[in-house]
């Protein structure tokens, strides 16, 4: 009994002495903003200065529209489905204007979103009339009991609600077309860069992430990807982090890579880059799977791990500097 009151008081005494009471991690930034545009075989010698102007110029671009959004206050929501839309009117992204073709030689698009204070999510799969699929994702999430909708349902759904919609030579790009064309004599289904994310931290502390993707060059009539399945291209949650993806969705659905970063960060402790490196760059290729992704705590923190030979990638925190990068050397 001695032996019991002893330990008792012992415990009390650290308790009180603080030996055993961490203090909450310091917020880094009051806001931030990252996105990504696909990863892949993107090196300097493969870019003329031309094309690596207009890559850089098209990123601080979405940056910018997603940063004027937080600096007023705005939410992660709004800056999220922002920079996403600028890039989706891109055609120098494999998402809404610029998507790949598949082998039938048509357009289906995918995008998803998710709000990290709530846990809602919004997808959409294999639409093709919708200028800006992350919109009709968040409708998804914000307007249905749902959480994924595909095809001519999905296009329907926004229609109620007035989303635009083009027609479907909107998405025929010439560099797409003969992308297609080289993939069908090869008989390869091809990983194209240019898959688009984002993920934002907003002045209220609540973090939300987005995904865009056109596919893969090639890919069979019917074939989805990582990016609308929650968990796998993107995933959000307030207690951990924020979380887009790009590379061979297929290992990035087997892994569930969004969700993973963050579970290792809440059930194991992990920082956030540590938690990322060790899924990007070490369970990821274990599968033989590769790609990268973009990610923001909590606190502000960012990430950008990936194991191609460059990801086109940026990031803007509240002092407003735009930091756009592409290749694996910088």
């Amino acid at each position: 009994m001695i032996k019991i009151f002893i330990y008792i008081f012992a415990v009390i005494g650290l308790i009180m002495s603080g030996c055993d009471v961490q203090e909450e991690p310091q917020r880094q930034t009051e806001f931030g903003l990252v996105i990504h545009g696909g990863a892949g075989g993107i090196t300097r010698d493969g870019f003329t200065p031309e094309q690596d102007a207009a890559y850089r110029e098209a990123l601080s671009v979405a940056l910018q529209a997603g940063y004027d959004i937080l600096k007023n206050g705005g939410s992660s929501l709004d800056a999220v489905e922002v920079a996403i839309r600028t890039m989706e009117d891109d055609s120098l992204f494999n998402a809404g204007r610029g998507a790949v073709f598949t082998s039938e030689g048509t357009n289906e698009l995918d995008a998803s979103i998710m709000d990290g204070k709530t846990l809602n999510a919004g997808a959409v799969a294999g639409v093709k009339r919708i200028k800006n699929p992350i919109t009709l994702a968040r409708l998804v999430m914000e307007e249905s009991r749902h959480v994924l909708m595909a095809r001519e349902g999905a296009e329907a759904f926004g229609l109620h609600y007035g989303i635009e919609t083009v027609p479907e030579e909107y998405f025929f790009t010439q560099r797409r077309w003969r992308a297609l064309q080289r993939a069908r004599e090869r008989e390869a289904v091809d990983d194209s860069r240019g898959t688009v994310g984002a993920v934002a931290l907003d002045k209220e502390g609540n973090l939300t992430a987005g995904t865009s993707t056109g596919g893969m060059n090639n890919k069979r009539f019917g074939r989805i990807g990582d990016v609308p399945v929650i968990g796998a291209g993107t995933y959000a949650n307030n207690k951990t982090c924020a979380v887009s993806a790009t590379g061979h969705g297929e290992y990035f659905i087997r892994s569930v890579v969004a969700h993973d970063i963050s579970a290792l960060m809440e059930y194991k402790g992990m920082p956030l880059r540590e938690a990322a490196e060790h899924v990007v760059a070490e369970k990821l290729p274990d599968l033989g799977g590769y790609g990268g992704i973009i990610a923001i705590d909590r606190f502000g923190n960012i990430a950008m791990p990936f194991t191609t030979a460059g990801m086109h990638r940026g990031y803007v925190l509240d002092d407003g500097e735009i930091v756009v990068k592409l290749y694996g050397d910088e």
